[in-house]
């Protein structure tokens, strides 16, 4: 199954025998099979754990009970559950039996849940209880649903244990599929509310996709993995499923994900790597640099130094034991394991990026869609840099069209792991799908050492009078760490209120104070004006609007910029507009 290694600390994943994605994870959970793989912890308690051999028999037992109601190869078995053992073993029953999975979001409500499975003709769920609440009054057309936890009264859906406790225990063997069929249906991110975009992705996408990240970031098998992420969600699925079953390392999941909870599962289980969307890497420097900051005189001014010598010594590469030596009490705190932390799902702030990993937790930043599994590009921390999202994969191609003077234009990908189509939708799938590569309607660049640095979404793209082009998220980073802002986004003022005649394309600051103190307030406004100054005249917002409502985002935390300016529309007027002066 394994090549010979790439170098000293990387090993090649070879997957181009496997048909389809059971007989490959099949194969890695028999070479594992007394490792420790699933751990499910409730406030620092353990509820479950499995080793992947008792995986395995739950996934059969379960695929048991699927076969024995009808449940064949083909069938489109969706998941719509927290985070837990029974998501991936529910996975893996389904991928054993040749099912396409589908993939929900548990915290979408009951509606959106149900419009979702009649689009993509679902014959069974897999849930849990408080989905199933809110789903139980929808019209549905399931034929089998299987419900882990308390049920309700009154409901038609099975309760797990009841179902399964009298299914005989059944071997967990994979059916033969084929390469280029659906392995399963994603719903991207910008589907709630509107046209449903289910991504067809195959077992070609997601082989190929798995053997380039295993190889360019391999798990050990004593690799701990923190699944903090929906498991719905691309790169969850993918680096909290997929690679490590094939690394044989340990996945662990939190029933809450606070932070102190969040800390406490690092400290317990020994965590190595795990995944955040931006939202929770800056809440993760904001508690180490809590710590940090409470040294005070010789102890800070020795840390800062220490600090610096880290990145000094890292410069090139990273370096976990130089690191731990150094900054031992930074890592303590974190169980002193944390070697790997995998970002993407919106834009990474630089400085957020750069503070972790001169603390000697190395940031691998990266660049993916749904429609393209899940990643794209990814930094190879062969030296850090925090002003790109990296090389693309093996076997990937990414090129620019459009580019302007700047050299900016939209980012179109080509590779194996590029999705079939949107479901039913052949229309939507020959605009996205051209000639073979797929448009992203993102903007950005490539340097001159093929890293790709994005600007921003094409549909947010503001032309000024002067016929300069903007990007909102581009300007935005230049705000991040504002000080008394939770958070903050850049819009176009023509998005939130109709334009008048002559107006030219202005941009806004949107902010969200962390208090309402005028003064608060008004320290914000005059530190934003400063960084507004700064900044070219094209690039200037014109204007501060304090917006006390927390912003609109997807699941995966993306700001969802039309519902934000379009909710600052009904609800602020022009005159509450603070200029930046």
């Amino acid at each position: 199954m394994f090549a010979a290694p790439l170098d000293p600390t990387r090993r090649a994943f070879r997957l181009d025998r496997y048909p389809s994605l059971g007989p490959a994870l099949a194969h890695a959970v028999h070479a594992h099979r007394s490792n420790p793989f699933l751990v499910l912890t409730d406030r620092g308690r353990v509820v479950v754990e499995r080793t992947f051999r008792e995986a395995a028999q739950e996934a059969g037992r379960l695929g048991a009970w699927l076969t024995a109601r009808g449940v064949s190869p083909g069938d489109r078995l969706a998941i719509a559950m927290s985070n837990g053992p029974r998501w991936l073993e529910g996975a893996l029953a389904g991928l054993g039996l040749g099912c396409v999975l589908v993939p929900l979001d548990a915290r979408a409500e009951g509606a959106e849940l149900a419009r979702l499975l009649a689009h993509c003709g679902a014959r069974a769920l897999l849930t849990d209880g408080p989905v199933w609440r809110r789903l139980r009054d929808a019209p549905l057309t399931l034929e089998v649903v299987l419900v882990d936890g308390p049920l309700g009264d009154p409901s038609p859906g099975l309760g797990w244990d009841d179902a399964l406790a009298g299914t005989r225990p059944a071997p967990w063997t994979p059916v033969v599929g084929e390469r280029d069929a659906p392995a399963a249906i994603v719903y991207s991110s910008g589907t709630t509310g509107g046209r449903p975009k289910g991504c067809v992705l195959t077992h070609r996408s997601y082989l190929s996709q798995l053997e380039a990240l295993a190889t360019l970031y391999p798990l050990a098998e004593d690799d701990v993995y923190l699944s903090v992420l929906p498991t719905n969600h691309a790169l969850d699925f993918m680096c909290g499923f997929l690679v490590p079953v094939l690394c044989g390392a340990r996945v662990v999941h939190l029933r809450t994900l606070r932070p102190e909870w969040l800390v406490r599962a690092c400290q317990d289980h020994g965590v190595t790597h795990l995944s955040a969307v931006p939202a929770l890497l800056q809440a993760l420097e904001g508690r180490l640099r809590e710590r940090l900051d409470a040294h005070e005189g010789l102890a800070a001014t020795g840390l800062r130094g220490v600090r610096a010598l880290n990145a000094w010594l890292t410069r090139d590469r990273p370096r976990a034991a130089v690191s731990r030596a150094l900054l031992a009490p930074v890592h303590r705190a974190l169980g002193g394991r944390l070697s790997r932390i995998f970002a993407g799902g919106a834009f990474v702030p630089r400085d957020t990026a750069r503070a972790l990993y001169d603390l000697g937790l190395p940031v691998a930043i990266g660049y993916g869609l749904t429609e393209a599994c899940a990643v794209v590009t990814v930094n190879d921390l062969r030296p850090f840099r925090d002003d790109t999202v990296g090389l693309p994969l093996p076997g990937t191609e990414v090129r620019i069209d459009g580019r302007g003077p700047d050299g900016v234009g939209e980012v179109v990908v080509r590779g194996p792991q590029v999705f079939q189509g949107y479901l039913d939708d052949p229309d939507l799938t020959r605009e996205t799908i051209v000639d073979g590569w797929l448009r992203t309607g993102d903007l950005g660049v490539l340097d001159a050492a093929g890293h790709l640095r994005l600007v921003g979404r094409k549909k947010h793209m503001v032309v000024t009078a002067g016929g300069k082009n903007v990007y909102p998220e581009e300007v935005e980073s230049r705000f991040d760490g504002l000080p008394a802002a939770e958070e903050h986004a850049v819009v176009a003022a023509h998005a939130v209120w109709p334009a008048r005649p002559g107006d030219d394309e202005r941009l806004l600051l949107v902010v969200r104070p962390r208090g309402s103190a005028d003064g608060l307030v008004d320290g914000l406004v005059g530190e934003a004006a400063r960084r507004a100054r700064a900044l070219p005249e094209h690039l200037r917002p014109a204007g501060l609007l304090v917006e006390p409502e927390p912003f609109p985002r997807t699941t995966s935390l993306k700001l969802r910029r039309d519902l934000l300016a379009r909710g600052l529309g009904a609800r602020a007027r022009r005159d509450d507009v603070r200029a930046l002066r």
